[in-house]
């Protein structure tokens, strides 16, 4: 099992902390059989391997920072940078304020987005 950190700029750490979704609560694991994101109670997904079509680093553009999405597409960021994009087919389940959602492509900022994709099997 690897454990990989969400990525934070300094200045919103203070407020993610005090919202429940801080760098202590958030953050990836890849296991043998999925991937769970999370970002304090604010978002949590199940991610079967078997169901992540495609992995890589992302260079897009983010119009905001925590957890924002529709229609399936979905950022959990605390930061623009460190960007990975997954693909997932069939959709996973997540939670986003602990109402399910449909997740089929999701985008996290992390501290080693590299490392990410290696422990997937996707070495950019």
């Amino acid at each position: 099992m690897s454990e990989f950190a969400l990525r934070y700029e300094t200045w919103f750490r203070l407020p993610a902390v005090l919202l429940g979704m801080g760098p202590g609560v958030s953050g990836v694991t890849v296991g043998a059989a999925g991937v769970t994101v999370r970002m304090g109670w604010v978002f949590r997904a199940e991610i079967p391997l078997s169901s992540i079509t495609s992995a890589g680093s992302d260079g897009g553009r983010v119009g905001g920072w925590g957890v924002h999405g529709f229609g399936g597409r979905w950022l959990v960021n605390g930061s623009s940078r460190g960007l990975v994009r997954l693909r997932i087919e069939p959709d996973a389940r997540a939670a986003v304020l602990l109402v399910p959602v449909r997740l089929r492509e999701l985008r996290i900022s992390v501290e080693q987005p590299q490392a990410l994709l290696a422990a997937l099997g996707r070495p950019a």
